[in-house]
Parts: C-alpha cells; structure tokens; sequence
C-alpha cells in the first residue's frame, strides 16, 4: 500500500506586521508561490493544500495548482493557533478522501526552503525512529549568554556560571525556523502537537531559514531570491 504525504500550507489572510503578507510580492511572485512550487516539486508529496480565510489567496493558491480548504473565521484570528488550522484542513482532507499517514506543514513565510530540503526532511522522518520533523538552524548567539534587566539591572539569565564561559565551550544551540513540520497524521490527532517525545532536528543553513516577520526580512528574502539559485532548485 503506498504511503500518502500531505503537505498543509496554513496561510491567513490577516497579519499584523504585514498587511496581507502571504500575498506580498517578493522577487515578483506572490509571497505564498514559493511554498506552493516547492511543494509541487517534492518527489513524495502526493497533496498539496493551502488552508486560509482569504478569498484572494485562495485564488492565488488554485491557480499555482493547489488545493484550498476554506477555514473558518473562528481559526482564523491573531490569537489563533496554527495547529487548529492543521487538524480542521486534516479533518477536512478525510471527508473528502484524502487519509495521509504522513503531514507536512510548511509555513508560506519560508520562501527560501525548496523541494530538496522538504524531500531530505521526510526522508529524515520516514527512515529513523521519531514521533516528528521540526526544521532548525544554528542559534547566533548562545542563551547562555543572555541577560535578562532585574530593577533596572542587567543580570545573567542562567547565572554567572555560564556567562563567564568562553563560546566553543558551550553547546551549540538551535531554534526551530518554521520552514518544516512532519508528524504522521495519527500522532497530530493524538498530541495536537508536532512537539513530541522523539523530535528529530532537521538542520538548515541560515541563508534558507529567513522566516518573514517584517519589511526588512521581505528585502531580505527578495535579494537572496534574486541570485537566482533558489528559485532553480524549486
């Protein structure tokens, strides 16, 4: 029996920093293309569906060639949380037929991850013991190295200890990027979590870890787009 792989691109229509980020042009694509054709080109995706409240995104994402899941309003707010969006396009992918074993989300702000990292991922996932995926890249600065300001005074977070040791004696720390989520679609159901017991850190370079937060990350992303290497290894 052939193992099905989802792929969910939650996309909202509503951003606060942005106005209508998914949809901004980078490099003169609209923001979410570049999810969608990384998708598409996966050598094991087998659906490819754009979860969102917008009617104009939705029009985008039918016409790069995916599916679209309307989501309702109520998961759609600020506070909302992603994981909500992903269990109702899951639930809704069922209903129409579609049973995945294994789901793949892949958030719209990530224009520089590519069909090869999202392949080299599940092959992560789909060769070695884990409940799931998550994307990382090395961390700048260590958090041993953080200050927090206690009544108007600068202390070390994790105390003098850690602050005082040199940087190669500490271990190497990672962040997750949010280019990459995979979790087979029962443990999404059981834990609502990609966050599980068994996490296998899939290491990006930094380069292909700009997650869009605000205009200086869309320049950003625009002028890595613009060398040319990353749209061709879509």
């Amino acid at each position: 029996m052939e193992h099905t792989i989802l792929a969910i691109i939650p996309a909202r229509g509503g951003s606060k920093g942005i106005p209508k980020k998914n949809i901004r042009l980078v490099a003169g694509r609209p923001l979410i293309h570049f999810t969608i054709q990384a998708a598409l080109k996966s050598k094991y995706i087998h659906h490819t569906v754009v979860s969102t409240d917008d009617d104009e995104i939705m029009g985008i994402a039918v016409s790069e060639g995916a599916t679209v899941i309307k989501r309702p309003a109520e998961i759609s707010r600020d506070d909302s949380n992603t994981i909500d969006a992903i269990l109702h396009a899951l639930e809704n992918c069922t209903i129409q037929g579609i049973n995945p074993d294994t789901v793949v989300v892949l958030q719209p702000t990530s224009p520089l991850r590519t069909s090869t990292d999202i392949d080299a991922a599940l092959e992560l996932f789909l060769h070695h013991e884990c409940d799931s995926v998550i994307s990382v890249v090395e961390a700048d600065h260590p958090p041993h190295w953080h200050m927090v300001i206690r009544e108007q005074y600068l202390e070390p977070l994790l105390g003098e200890k850690y602050f005082r040791m040199r940087r190669q004696d500490l271990p190497q720390t990672y962040i997750p990027n949010g280019a990459i989520f995979i979790a087979s679609a029962k443990t999404l159901k059981e834990n609502s979590t990609f966050y599980c017991k068994k996490v296998k850190a899939f290491i990006m370079a930094a380069e292909k870890s700009v997650d869009i937060d605000n205009e200086f990350d869309l320049y950003f992303a625009e002028e890595l787009l613009k060398r040319g290497e990353y749209i061709s290894q879509r």
